[in-house]
């Protein structure tokens, strides 16, 4: 009798390949919160994210994938943060998000839309489902800044809307990084496909 045959795991290829394609008509890429007044905040690992989201941003672009960035603002004086808000509060306290702009090295077109969101989720208080459902967009790949503040709260909220969800995780970025990864395994493997960028990549190829 022959000895059992171990099977062995399948290998990243492999894996990909199980990835259902997507239609690009009806696709975004969500870039949050690349701002920046976010990305000095994190001078060791910006080079990084901005060159692997530009790459991200790119192949969209090239594939038909239309791409939304959103940014987290405040008029002077934010007017818009609320006593009861402790989020709001501690951002007001560090003075940001009043005058920055999405970082330039991410190329933005000017037919690319820019949301403006008071809030972590960037689909609170915005127009952005609106915008998407208007285009016949259902299936969206996010990425941003951070992993414990917009993209929990915009994949949550995605999810809960019944849009079809990629994360990107090497263009996704938390100082926290047990809790970064902890996310990616449970919370956000739940709801999106979780990909690396090599993945996000080859599905856009």
């Amino acid at each position: 009798m022959s000895p059992p045959v171990e099977e062995s795991a399948p290998d990243a290829h492999s894996v990909t390949m199980q990835i259902p394609a997507i239609v690009p008509a009806q696709t975004a890429l969500v870039v949050m919160h690349y701002q920046t007044d976010i990305l000095a905040l994190f001078p060791s690992v910006a080079p990084t994210l901005l060159s692997n989201t530009r790459k991200l941003c790119d192949a969209a672009r090239a594939r038909g994938v239309s791409v939304y960035f959103a940014k987290i603002h405040f008029g002077p004086g934010y007017p818009e943060v609320s006593p009861l808000n402790r989020n709001g509060q501690g951002i007001k306290q560090l003075g940001l998000f009043v005058d920055d702009q999405i970082s330039p090295e991410l190329g933005k077109q000017a037919t690319e839309p820019l949301i403006i969101a008071h809030r972590a989720s960037v689909f609170f208080g915005t127009d952005l489902q609106v915008r998407l459902s208007a285009q016949g967009i259902d299936t969206l790949l996010m990425v941003g800044i951070a992993s414990t503040g917009v993209v929990l709260s915009s994949v949550a909220y995605a999810s809960d809307a019944d849009f079809r969800l990629f994360t990107v995780k090497d263009c996704c970025y938390d100082p926290d990084q047990v809790v970064h990864d902890h996310l990616f395994s449970t919370a956000f493997d739940s709801r999106t496909t979780v990909l690396s960028l090599a993945d996000a990549l080859r599905l856009l190829d």
